[in-house]
């Protein structure tokens, strides 16, 4: 760039806060406003995986989609480094009855893996504490996984190292800067400047969180749960209810989540837990909308749905590309809001 664009963020997630950095490392002169004190709304009430394989086999939203998302893990070893946290590459393993298993072997082999078939021994290594009814699973080292909440914070400070400057307020627009990226998950303040957030609906998710117990291992992907170590303890998740906005914590979800969790690892019936809930924004088609909108100088970066995590450095790249006017890379058709133009 021959001279600093100034670009107003709007929103501090996951999304908001990658696009900022690389629009700052491209040279832009960026600001994020973002109510919340720290930011990230629905990308803090995340595992944090960049799972593209597993969303892919157990998520028919995303399942024709797998290049894309793993195209975008690809681009995680970079930003990994550029903001200084560690990607957890131990993989991810299903446990559960025969028929589980055999779906989960032919969905990754249709992928174009082979997935390793492990032992009683060989599962007891990788997540001790699994139920002992489970005698066989299947491992993918394709799958990863971060610290949300480390990240989050990982990636405001490189930021702030790289000059952008972070407002604790929504913006109304532009705010002075000559485009707006809008990362602001389902909000609508913006509709006005970018009417394709209409097209976004909600999906309200529960994760619970433990004290106390804690394995060194994979991400252990189960019949309606997935469990996984953080720091301290467990994370298991995540219900999905499509059309629901609000963050209230539901004892009937929450219950069906530890139910389904136990079944893998016995302990967490005992187990002192918190739940979390947020809401993501998903689109017609489960691919977020990136790129251009209907309104001069209006960028999107919205509706990841359960991705966030995973697709943020392509949504990142993408956005950049936009404003420096480089090559927008071959995903970029495949997300442009305008795609829903004429539905």
């Amino acid at each position: 760039m021959s001279r600093k664009p100034r670009i107003t963020v709007a929103g501090a997630g996951a999304l908001g806060l990658t696009t900022a950095l690389a629009l700052a490392d491209a040279g832009a002169e960026v600001a994020v406003y973002d109510p919340a004190p720290d930011g990230g709304a629905a990308s803090a009430v995340a595992a944090g995986m960049l799972a593209p394989v597993f969303e892919a086999v157990l998520d028919v939203e995303t399942r024709a989609h797998f290049d894309l998302m793993l195209a975008a893990r690809d681009l995680w070893p970079a930003l990994e480094t550029r903001i200084g946290i560690t990607v957890d590459r131990a993989g991810a393993m299903a446990v559960g009855d025969a028929s589980f298993l055999h779906a989960a072997d032919v969905g990754i082999r249709k992928l174009g893996l082979r997935p390793t078939e492990l032992s009683r021994n060989a599962m007891i290594g990788l997540a001790p504490g699994l139920a002992p009814g489970w005698g066989h699973a299947l491992l993918t080292r394709e799958d990863w996984r971060i610290d949300a909440a480390a990240a989050l914070a990982a990636l405001r400070r490189a930021a702030q190292a790289a000059g952008v400057t972070f407002h604790p307020r929504a913006a109304d627009g532009f705010e002075g800067g000559e485009r707006l990226v809008i990362a602001t998950g389902m909000g609508r303040d913006l509709a006005v400047m970018a009417p394709l957030l209409g097209r976004l609906s909600p999906i309200k998710g529960h994760i619970l969180r433990t004290e106390g117990l804690a394995y060194e291992g994979v991400v252990v992907r189960g019949e309606g749960a997935y469990v996984t170590t953080a720091p301290g303890g467990l994370t298991l998740g995540a219900t999905m209810q499509p059309d629901a906005d609000d963050l209230a914590v539901e004892a009937g979800q929450v219950a069906g989540l530890l139910e389904a969790g136990a079944r893998l690892f016995p302990t967490l019936k005992a187990a002192r837990v918190t739940a979390q809930t947020g809401v993501r924004a998903a689109t017609p088609d489960g691919l977020p909308m990136v790129g251009r909108g209907r309104h001069h100088g209006v960028l999107l970066a919205v509706g990841a749905r359960r991705n966030g995590w995973l697709l943020a450095p392509l949504v990142a790249k993408i956005i950049t590309a936009c404003v420096t006017e480089g090559d927008l890379g071959p995903y970029a058709a495949r997300l442009d809001p305008r795609r829903f133009d004429n539905i």
